[in-house]
């Protein structure tokens, strides 16, 4: 189960790439918010830059297309 890579359905008509930070402890997930009902989908943790930007590769999704919500 571990050392496997998770498959990632995106799909850009439906969903928008996030990163949602925590405004009381400051942690930082990576996911997906569902575009018609408004619910985030959380897909990893985000510990550093590199998080990020591993998260960016899997989904094939440039940075500057990933907003922030609180």
């Amino acid at each position: 189960m571990f050392g496997k890579k998770r498959q990632i359905k995106f799909d850009p008509s439906q969903q928008e790439p996030v990163l949602h930070k925590s405004i009381c402890t400051g942690e930082t997930t990576a996911g997906f918010i569902d575009i018609a009902t408004g619910k985030y989908h959380d897909y990893c943790k985000i510990m550093s830059e590199d998080d990020i930007e591993a998260f960016c590769r899997d989904t094939g999704i440039d940075r500057g297309q990933i907003r922030t919500v609180y």
